[in-house]
């Protein structure tokens, strides 16, 4: 039989395991987090006016087109810029739609595409037909379901772009409702920011978000677009920035004028779906990453059932003591990272959120073992 050594008790293992997931919380947190926390917009020796093409693809969206598009094609940018709308095989009064704008706006161009794209399941080929007819190497997407917060979200986002600059990363939030979904949403979307934002400014970029991500064609043509990753439904912009960034390449943009916005989800069923579909990609991303990510995820998991039993079992002033440096450390950096990401109203509950985080993971870690749906919406 299996006996610990006289000089370890069971309390002092639950105590050391304990202080163990807390240093690496921390080492998270410091090493990453807080590099956003404390994130100051580079100075630029000059500033440049690049033009800028702005991509959408739409299918089936006509009421979203509606309401949003004319907050894409009304920026302020002095520079020359386009906005490519796909309408990819919509059933809807899309077409009808978008020839309506094109008599407003003169710098709204169309491609309509007829016909899906064997093997490449998801909204990369129609992704791709919209870089392809991109006359500028700046290339700016969102979603037909976003809408920029301000008449100068080109012009931010561009803004990004210094010398050796091909991707930027932004944030794209999630409309505040009443109600604990909303919270809910807008907190895990805060989370996954956390995270991509953080990644990136410690050299490690991993994923962007295809509602608010900025990166050059040539990149995208030297790369052999999403050749690599066609097979999959998803990934068009996390897996592609997974692909292609690098600690030189990668920049962020967090000004409140750059972020685009959109409605969430009004059931847990329907976001449930969403994530699930958004997490079948994560299986994809380079070793590091995956470690980095399922390392932070597990660490998180365990804290808290290891804080109480370290409480019970152990001496509960020094337990305490370690999770209260945890606590104060992880709020302050997510009190400077709510409020520079425009999300400060979630602050009185963020520790409920944090402990409702294990829930999530919960529910969500299957969707890394399951076969993507071959949809993109």
């Amino acid at each position: 039989m299996f006996k610990l050594p006289p000089y370890l008790s069971v309390s002092e293992i639950w105590f050391t395991l304990f202080c163990l997931i807390c240093f690496i919380q921390l080492f998270y947190y410091v090493w990453f987090f807080l590099r956003l926390a404390f994130f100051r917009k580079p100075s630029k020796d000059k500033s440049q006016q690049h033009p800028v093409s702005v991509i959408i693809c739409a299918r089936d969206e006509a009421m979203n087109l509606a309401s949003n598009l004319p907050g894409a094609l009304s920026q302020t940018y002095p520079s020359t810029h386009e906005v490519i709308v796909v309408n990819h095989n919509s059933q809807d009064d899309t077409r009808y739609l978008l020839e309506e704008f094109k008599k407003t706006f003169k710098g709204l161009h169309i491609v309509n595409l007829e016909y899906e794209a064997k093997g490449i399941p998801g909204k990369k080929y129609p992704l791709s037909m919209g870089i392809r007819e991109a006359r500028h190497e700046v290339m700016l997407l969102t979603d037909s379901d976003c809408i920029p917060v301000s008449e100068f979200w080109v012009e931010k986002m561009q803004d990004g772009y210094q010398e050796g600059t091909q991707i930027v990363l932004g944030y794209s939030p999630y409309t505040k409702k009443p109600g604990i979904l909303n919270k809910l949403i807008r907190f895990e979307t805060f989370h996954s920011a956390l995270q991509y934002l953080s990644y990136a400014l410690a050299g490690q970029p991993y994923m962007g978000v295809g509602r608010n991500l900025s990166y050059k064609k040539e990149l995208f043509l030297r790369n052999k677009g999403f050749s690599s990753i066609n097979h999959v439904p998803g990934g068009d912009d996390d897996l592609f920035v997974n692909k292609v960034a690098t600690a030189a390449n990668t920049r962020i943009v967090i000004d409140r004028e750059s972020f685009t916005m959109s409605e969430s989800k009004k059931t847990f069923r329907e976001w449930v779906r969403q994530k699930t579909r958004h997490y079948t990609t994560g299986k994809y991303y380079k070793t590091r990453h995956k470690f980095l990510l399922s390392l932070y995820s597990a660490s998180h998991i365990l804290f808290y059932p290891a804080f109480i039993l370290s409480l019970f079992y152990f001496h509960w002033q020094w337990t305490l003591s370690v999770f209260l440096l945890r606590f104060l450390i992880q709020g302050i950096i997510y009190f400077r990272c709510m409020k520079k990401l425009g999300e400060s109203d979630l602050f009185p509950f963020w520790w409920l959120l944090d402990l409702w985080m294990i829930g999530y993971y919960i529910i969500f870690a299957p969707s890394l073992w399951k076969k993507p749906r071959a949809e993109w919406r």
